[in-house]
């Protein structure tokens, strides 16, 4: 495509000195400029991109997209624009074909439920028959096709060609996590949203965002800048969890349609008589469209939200209720999400993503209800992100579980222990016994207290070796991730599988 065509409608400051371009590919990374690229040029919160012009430019670049004109190069075309993020999505939307428009997108925003919802509503298009992709914290996948996650929601350039990859494949529907990132940095904008779905908001990316304020500032843009209707008859609906505080700034925000969902007994989308079990949950799903009774495997009431947040998108999208149950009563298990490890010594071992205060005190309440044995709980917390949620699950862990084995999580390049010494003082004030590691390797697990111990395969392993039968083991934080970050080094590293092992030794 050419670069003329390409800025149609942006409305840039062309340099008209220089000739048209033929445009072969987009990047914001000058690591990944050939020849034909569009280079984008954006300043970021770490790096100014406008200083990689001239690699971009001695790597072939065909054309570049800028801010700041200071930085043009000689001899090669470029173009300034007002803001470098929204223009490249707008391109990348038209470089892509639109790939979103006339297909049914699902966004769901929130600070916790976010993939489960996302394979809940994609259960229930299967359903419908409608062959769904779904790009989300585990993966971008549809069908047979698997893409590894870069990140919950990738860059402009990146989504738009992922989702002419999926239509191209055969997708019908899209399904996708819009992280509050995304929505800041304008990654989404130009998709074409027909239903978004706000879950929660609770503390989280305070280190990107500052405050709670401008972090809920970030995610109320799916609702009020990109779910607004285009011609007439175009649906466009917000689902809105109306069980959470925020809730009411979400409405407000809505340029469209709304939906309530919750147990808050003015909502259109509700549960009655909900049961809970280690089993799942059963209850009566009450919509605009009638009654019906379901039965789901999803353990707790943080994932009955998750089910009548999924249900709610399913009126939304005005599908049949029975299609919808069905669709529910199918998704039985999320990777990483309170998902189980067998071994054969009658220990509940479960892996749990849960990594902020709100998510780890569901999981753990949940928990707490149904055990009859001890709870022990294996966790940390990451390395340069906020570090106001530390001694808050440090509290939060040792207050619902027996013993809280307090250890590394993705340290990135802070010093881990520092990050465990975060943790402790959240725990310090509970007044509970603070154990060494061979105190516990003598299985001296007495009374109830925590244990600060940085190798995150040796917690584990300690963790399977004081657990009886009867108790839970809940591994928290990194779900389904196989990895541990260390320094700037992606190392190989499964909770599941380390639990399987330490397991397999144990016996």
């Amino acid at each position: 495509m050419h670069l003329k065509k390409l800025l149609q409608g942006i409305a840039p400051q062309i340099n008209v000195n220089v000739p048209d371009s033929e445009i072969t590919s987009l990047t914001c990374d000058s690591r990944h400029v050939g020849p034909g690229t569009l280079f984008f040029a954006l300043c970021g919160s770490k790096t100014d991109g406008h200083r990689y012009i001239p690699q971009a430019v001695a790597a072939g670049a065909a054309a570049i997209v800028l801010e700041d004109p200071a930085f043009a190069p000689q001899g090669v075309p470029w173009v300034q624009v007002a803001n470098g993020r929204v223009a490249m999505a707008q391109i990348a939307v038209r470089f892509n074909g639109s790939p979103t428009q006339g297909l049914p997108l699902i966004g769901i925003t929130g600070t916790n439920g976010k993939t489960t919802t996302s394979y809940l509503i994609e259960a229930i298009l299967q359903a419908a028959s409608k062959p769904t992709a779904v790009l989300g914290t585990i993966n971008y996948r549809f069908g047979g096709t698997r893409i590894e996650a870069s990140h919950t929601t990738p860059e402009s350039t990146e989504l738009q060609a992922i989702f002419r990859q999926l239509a191209d494949a055969g997708a019908q529907a899209f399904v996708m996590e819009v992280s509050s990132h995304a929505l800041e940095q304008h990654r989404v904008d130009g998709c074409d949203f027909n239903v978004g779905v706000f879950t929660n908001l609770t503390r989280d990316h305070l280190d990107y965002h500052g405050t709670m304020e401008a972090y809920s500032a970030a995610k109320q843009r799916l609702f009020h800048d990109l779910l607004q209707p285009g011609v007439p008859g175009d649906l466009h609906c917000a689902v809105i969890n109306i069980d959470d505080p925020a809730a009411v700034d979400f409405i407000k925000a809505a340029d469209c349609r709304v939906i309530r969902y919750g147990v808050t007994a003015d909502a259109e989308v509700t549960v009655r008589d909900a049961c809970f079990s280690v089993n799942g949950i059963t209850g009566r799903l009450v919509t605009p469209r009638g009654e019906q009774s379901f039965s789901s495997r999803l353990v707790g009431s943080y994932n009955l939200s998750n089910i009548m947040a999924a249900a709610a998108a399913g009126v939304a999208l005005d599908l049949p209720l029975e299609i919808i149950v069905r669709g529910i009563e199918q998704q039985a298990t999320v990777p990483g999400r309170l998902e189980r490890v067998d071994n054969n010594c009658g220990v509940t071992c479960l892996v749990d993503y849960a990594h902020t205060g709100d998510a780890l005190e569901n999981v753990l309440s949940t928990l707490r209800l149904l055990a009859t044995g001890r709870i022990i709980t294996v966790f940390g917390c990451g390395g340069d992100r906020d570090n106001g949620k530390r001694p808050i699950m440090g509290r939060i862990a040792a207050t619902y579980s027996d013993l809280a084995i307090v250890t590394s999580d993705n340290p990135r390049i802070e010093e881990p222990l520092s990050i465990l010494a975060q943790i402790r003082n959240g725990i310090l004030p509970l007044g509970l016994r603070e154990y060494t590691v061979p105190e516990l390797t003598g299985g001296c697990l007495k009374e109830k207290g925590f244990v600060m111990l940085e190798n995150r395969r040796e917690a584990i392993r300690l963790g399977a070796n004081l657990a009886q039968s009867g108790d839970i083991l809940l591994l928290a934080g990194k779900g389904h991730e196989d990895y541990q970050i260390i320094g700037t080094v992606k190392h190989h590293f499964d909770d599941r599988e380390e639990a399987t092992t330490a397991f397999r030794e144990r016996s």
